[in-house]
């Protein structure tokens, strides 16, 4: 099936479980063909259909509650219950069982596109190793969150570049456009349920993010309380694409919740699911970190080393599936990622190749 009926068939399956907003999804589109990397990030949907076929070897393995749609730029900052800066995988829309390799196979193949973007320096052979080896010691040592307090200063420096400025952050919230039409009450009830106080009053927004959920419904409440404003943001949610895809395990249940309560984390409590809408506190340093947000001095072998790390404190929320995981990566060749990774962005170069001709 080429990608442009793909991607109109699953905006199909899934324009019949929530509201779609068309001009939303011409500028994912449009974003679609700017180059690879942004391509990749926009298609879960389609990884899921071709990485079986492309990579069949790698399908095979024992099923996790897994990310899903993982890749190098899902990662990002939070605060936790006890208000320390928090590192870890920022997104879980796609969370569904599937192969552990999935997640490991994505990530690195993210890395290798972001490389041949110019994103990343890393010889191609590092960065797979480097993902594994995180991946391998998370699995040894049961998984531990990154809080950036008394450990892990490197990636404390990496993480809080003046791109996440208190004052650039509320520069783009003072932007986003006025919301004053009729907003879903189930998205009115989700983000006022997550205020401070939900009688404060409040400005509502709408925001246009993200790739992979670029086209769905997006509301923010900017709010002033106790002297400053604070903003919490709310989008729809439907189930994983591995449904549409066939993937097997895939339900119609939204698992974003329960792979955050499962994971091994130091979780933002102003994260929940409410109703199909993901409601997140959106404030300077709660955020998703695209690569060019990142401080550009930096170690690029430690952050892969440590995107591989918490792959595996994620995974760890499936406790009975480890043993299985463990002998399985044990039984994998030296270069098992490499290669997987390198058919995969191979594919997905062909795919945005045949996107950009169909967009044209």
């Amino acid at each position: 099936m080429r990608i442009d009926k793909a991607t109109a068939r699953y905006e199909k399956w899934l324009g019949r479980l929530i509201t779609l907003l068309p001009h939303d999804l011409r500028l994912k589109h449009d974003r679609m063909a700017e180059s690879v990397f942004p391509f990749l990030r926009a298609t879960f949907y389609r990884w899921m259909q071709t990485w079986p076929e492309v990579s069949p070897a790698t399908a095979k393995a024992p099923a996790v509650l897994a990310v899903g749609d993982l890749h190098v730029e899902n990662f990002g900052t939070w605060r936790d219950a006890e208000g320390r800066l928090v590192w870890g995988i920022n997104d879980f829309d796609e969370a569904s069982p599937m192969p552990y390799t999935c997640d490991l196979v994505r990530l690195a193949t993210s890395a290798i596109i972001a490389r041949n973007e110019s994103q990343l320096t890393l010889p191609l052979s590092s960065i797979c190793e480097a993902i594994l080896e995180g991946y391998r010691n998370g699995l040894r040592g049961g998984g531990r969150p990154f809080v950036l307090a008394e450990q892990h200063h490197w990636l404390r420096v990496a993480a809080t570049g003046v791109e996440r400025d208190p004052v650039t952050f509320w520069t783009k919230m003072d932007a986003l456009y006025r919301w004053r039409k009729e907003v879903p009450k189930s998205a009115r009830k989700a983000l006022e349920k997550m205020l401070p106080d939900p009688k404060i009053p409040y400005m509502l927004c709408t925001r246009v993010a993200g790739l992979g959920s670029l086209g769905r419904q997006r509301f923010v409440a900017i709010a002033e309380w106790n002297g400053a404003r604070l903003a919490r943001e709310t989008k729809a949610l439907a189930p994983s694409a591995c449904l549409w895809a066939g993937t097997k395990g895939a339900t119609k249940e939204i698992r974003y919740q329960k792979i955050l309560d499962a994971a091994v984390r130091a979780p933002d409590p102003l994260v929940r699911l409410r109703d199909g809408w993901i409601v997140r506190r959106l404030a300077p340093y709660c955020s998703r970190i695209e690569l060019s947000q990142l401080a550009r001095k930096r170690d690029e072998l430690k952050l892969l080393q440590a995107m591989g790390y918490e792959t595996a404190n994620v995974h760890w929320g499936s406790p009975s599936e480890m043993p299985a995981v463990k002998k399985d990566l044990n039984r994998r060749g030296a270069n098992w990622l490499q290669e997987a990774a390198t058919l995969m962005a191979e594919a997905v170069r062909k795919d945005w190749k045949d996107w950009r001709n169909a967009w044209k």
